[in-house]
């Protein structure tokens, strides 16, 4: 792809999220959803090959199939309160509104298309799409929050951390993965959306930094499959070990990063007395765990069939130090934070 095109798209996807975010009407906000929809498209097919184009396809119907529920679900909306303020949703209108923002998100039982997609698109592709592309609809969702059934976003949730748990633990291929550890993350952060929205966007950023680094960190690896991963460990044995650590992260184990949401989201849920709710959630945590610690096993734990004479290659020119660096610290060290979260 040109260069010049490539910089048309990746503004096009900045102006389609800041336009989502800056918008207090629903119409504005539907615009800059499109433009996002739009915008990544091109990029998941810069590689002409039958399953990128394929899950282009993919992505492109349930897209417009869930802005077509916004539009429709908002119009009807505005017909009925006269106003098209995204804060102020009618109870009528409010749950399809929910499950369109849902269906974009990927979350369970409209989850379906997100392994194939991000199965099909490189590893760089598929970073945007479980990230950038869910700032705006979880934007919208935290705006709306108060207006929304509870025990639809609750049973969804749970329904998502489940299936992102039981879903990925039976896979080989590291993008499906991370696909299924997407949906079980967006399914805490759901969860807890009608409790405490705050709570939940301090869980999504914590989430799109881990994230950002799992994929980033593979894509330098072109690990695609888990077998990969098992041969670079006399390679890169420093970096292969903060990449364990991530995914331990992930999995939410202390004193990493990735526990501090977690904690968090489960006092809270006791705090409600949604005791059923936080026992599915740690439910859900260890079908999780159990494809992280499978992944962690096979980059340090495990050997390949021929070990290589060369020395230890200690440093690799094609890594950007600057940029993981600072993801992987994030990914690791935020806990000290969390006295600040119990404070509020």
């Amino acid at each position: 792809m040109r260069p010049i095109a490539l910089t048309a798209f990746i503004l096009s996807l900045i102006a389609g999220t800041t336009i989502t975010l800056s918008s207090n009407h629903w119409l504005m906000a539907w615009i800059g959803l499109e433009i996002n929809t739009l915008a990544i498209i091109p990029l998941m097919m810069y590689i002409p090959h039958p399953r990128s184009i394929e899950a282009a396809i993919k992505y492109f119907l349930t897209q417009s199939t869930a802005s077509a529920l916004i539009l429709f679900s908002a119009l009807n909306n505005a017909w009925l309160l006269g106003e098209w303020e995204i804060s102020h949703s009618s109870i009528l209108f409010s749950s399809t509104l929910t499950i369109a923002l849902l269906t974009k998100l990927g979350l369970a039982p409209m989850h379906f298309w997100m392994p194939e997609v991000i199965q099909g698109i490189p590893l760089q592709i598929g970073m945007i799409l479980s990230t950038w592309q869910k700032i705006a609809p979880m934007i919208l969702l935290t705006q709306m929050a108060q207006s929304v059934n509870m025990y639809l976003l609750t049973m969804i949730g749970i329904i998502s951390i489940l299936v992102g748990g039981w879903g990925g633990m039976n896979q080989t291929q590291t993008r499906k993965i991370l696909a299924y550890s997407s949906i079980g993350h967006m399914g805490w952060i759901v969860l807890i959306c009608k409790f405490n929205p705050s709570l939940a966007l301090f869980t999504f950023f914590i989430y799109i930094i881990m994230t950002t680094t799992l994929f980033y960190s593979f894509s330098l690896l072109s690990a695609i499959k888990i077998s990969k991963l098992s041969t670079e460990s006399s390679k890169t044995p420093t970096f292969l070990t903060m990449l364990m650590l991530t995914l331990l992260s992930l999995g939410g184990l202390p004193p990493l990063s990735g526990f501090s949401p977690k904690l968090l989201i489960v006092s809270e849920l006791v705090k409600q007395n949604c005791h059923i709710f936080a026992a599915f959630c740690l439910l859900g945590a260890l079908l999780a765990l159990f494809y992280y610690l499978r992944l962690t096993y096979y980059m340090i734990l495990t050997l390949p069939p021929t070990m290589t004479s060369y020395p230890t290659q200690w440093r690799q020119s094609c890594f950007d130090k600057s940029f993981l660096s600072v993801f992987i610290s994030s990914s690791l060290l935020l806990l000290p934070i969390l006295p600040f979260f119990f404070e509020n």
